[in-house]
């Protein structure tokens, strides 16, 4: 999530988001979007065991602020709000992870640990240095990987202790792990990191301050912007811009249902999640 470039608010009412390209093989079918009771909504997780979404609520006047009002809500995968606020006493939550039965939230210089079962907060885990953490994702062996916009760092979690794995990131935001890789959105481009620690690109020049991402499973990624695009990146590199709706919409930290080309699209001032197909 990127510092708005416009301070006026989106109305909740707004229309879907509209295709950029017409030309473009691919395209987002809108399937449905919640009731604006959610707020601001940063993040979207989508978790396959038990088939809903975990919702990050920033619920401020600015991105950035930390005042206790932030909390996490959970929406049905048909769009119905099962609780706008399940989990209440963080500051600014973005990112999100799961593992374990465990839910991680990006707090701006804390990662919370949220035990899901009991829809209670464990700990805080205090970055060293940290001041815009962002997004959250898990590898496979429970590793945390945790994105510092300001300072352009990647953090890392082993068994509870911080580690500080990449620096130099120009805002540094969206991170995904999979597979052994992870992938990295900063400065307009998307990067992997391979088995072996080496930083290549793979695409570039995508505009709206890049935040979220989903891998698919031909390969190919579904990026947002948080000012309001999405793109489609082929594993080549090649991208297709699906969505533009700039300025009144935002597109802020995507989550998705690879299986089913499903991306779910928090609309941060807009106050809701809306979902796609991608066809």
């Amino acid at each position: 999530m990127k510092n708005p470039l416009i301070a006026a608010l989106a109305l909740a009412t707004a229309t879907a988001l509209t295709a950029a390209d017409p030309a473009s093989s691919l395209k987002l079918v809108k399937l449905w979007e919640t009731e604006p009771l959610l707020k601001t909504p940063e993040s979207v997780l989508f978790d396959s065991a038990s088939t809903q979404l975990y919702v990050s609520n920033i619920d401020g006047k600015t991105p950035w602020t930390s005042d206790a009002r932030g909390s996490i809500g959970k929406v049905a995968l048909d769009g119905k709000i099962l609780s706008a606020e399940w989990v209440t006493g963080l500051d600014n939550p973005k990112g999100l992870g799961l593992h374990a039965g465990k839910l991680y939230v990006a707090d701006m210089t804390h990662v919370v640990v949220i035990d899901v079962a009991k829809a209670a907060i464990l700990e805080k885990i205090a970055i060293a240095g940290a001041e815009r953490l962002n997004d959250i994702t898990i590898d496979s062996a429970g590793i945390v990987y945790v994105s510092d916009s300001k300072t352009g760092k990647v953090h890392t979690l082993t068994d509870g202790k911080p580690a500080t794995l990449l620096e130099n990131l120009k805002d540094v935001n969206g991170l995904l792990a999979q597979d052994g890789i992870l992938y990295v959105l900063a400065d307009s481009s998307l990067f992997e990191r391979s088995k072996d620690g080496r930083l290549s690109k793979i695409a570039d020049g995508m505009e709206g301050g890049v935040d979220g991402v989903v891998k698919l499973t031909d390969g190919s990624f579904v990026v947002s912007g948080w000012q309001g695009v999405i793109y489609h990146v082929a594993a080549s590199g090649d991208k297709t811009q699906l969505l533009d709706s700039r300025p009144a919409i935002q597109t802020a930290d995507i989550g998705g249902d690879p299986a089913t080309r499903t991306i779910y699209v928090p609309t941060f001032f807009a106050n809701t999640v809306a979902a796609y197909r991608i066809e």
